[in-house]
């Protein structure tokens, strides 16, 4: 099956980035380019409906063409690229192009605020992690090329892991020279017996493809712990399930997108 990047577009300072990256990875695994926008139409509320309708599309019209510009800009000729403005929900769209025949990766961007750098991944990316099922990539704004020799996978116990969906991940990932560490998070004084089984597991089924190791990170300060062996490096990339305690869990999610994936440069790969 064909390979496509989606890259939701918002025309912000990190859009740019965020197609270098996309489109740098595309040209390994010849994947397509198609980049949506979701228009914002401004109109006084007593508008009727023809109006509205020819605000709509002047807005969509001049959108379109600033996103061609980008493309233009940023994509050399040789990438196959397509476009999709419209101010419909951008959950609807999606949805709908994902019923297309196609190998999915939605890309959507980190976003850092205030002079603590506290981070949020952003109301539209969280609205498409928590309602669209596929893969999604948040890149943070300063990294803009794409690199794989790390690529840490968290694992929880009590969660059922996604093989399913890691492995349509992989599919994008060429197996030179990659390194695959599945890893858990202990809490101070937790049984690990049962991870320890899963995480070899997890070890041996993707030995055959990829290098690959298990790491249990314990102890008082598993998260410090953690951060001695992610590096926090462009070259690393960070794997996490929806609904596992690594992305729910506040304390977690702060941690893992600040250190991790923000101040390190670090992709996030959200699995559904």
């Amino acid at each position: 099956m064909k390979k496509r990047f989606i890259i939701l577009i918002d025309f912000s300072e990190y859009s740019g980035n965020l197609i270098k990256y996309a489109c740098d990875w595309s040209k390994k695994v010849n994947a397509e380019l198609f980049l949506i926008h979701q228009s914002i139409v401004l109109a006084p509320a007593l508008t009727d409906n023809e109006s509205l309708e020819q605000i709509a599309e002047h807005t969509n019209d001049e959108a379109l063409q600033k996103l061609k510009a980008l493309a233009k800009e940023l994509i050399p000729p040789i990438v196959k690229v397509s476009f999709k403005v419209s101010e419909t929900n951008l959950q609807l769209t999606l949805q709908k192009f994902l019923e297309e025949p196609y190998d999915n990766l939605i890309f959507t961007g980190i976003k850092g605020t205030g002079f603590l750098k506290k981070i949020f991944l952003g109301s539209v990316a969280l609205q498409v992690i928590d309602n669209i099922k596929n893969n999604i990539v948040a890149i943070p704004k300063e990294i803009d090329a794409f690199s794989h020799e790390k690529i840490y996978v968290a694992v929880t116990e009590k969660y059922p892991f996604n093989i399913s969906e890691l492995n349509k991940f992989l599919n994008f990932i060429d197996n030179k020279d990659t390194t695959i560490i599945f890893f858990y998070l202990a809490k101070p004084n937790e049984k690990i017996i049962g991870i320890e089984k899963h995480l070899k597991e997890l070890k041996e089924m993707f030995s055959n493809r990829y290098n690959t190791s298990f790491a249990i990170y314990e102890g008082s300060n598993p998260l410090e712990d953690i951060k001695k062996v992610i590096n926090i490096k462009i070259d690393e990339m960070l794997v996490i399930q929806k609904g596992s305690r690594l992305f729910t869990d506040q304390l977690f999610r702060k941690f893992l997108i600040n250190e991790l994936v923000y101040e390190g440069q670090t992709p996030l790969i959200v699995l559904p």
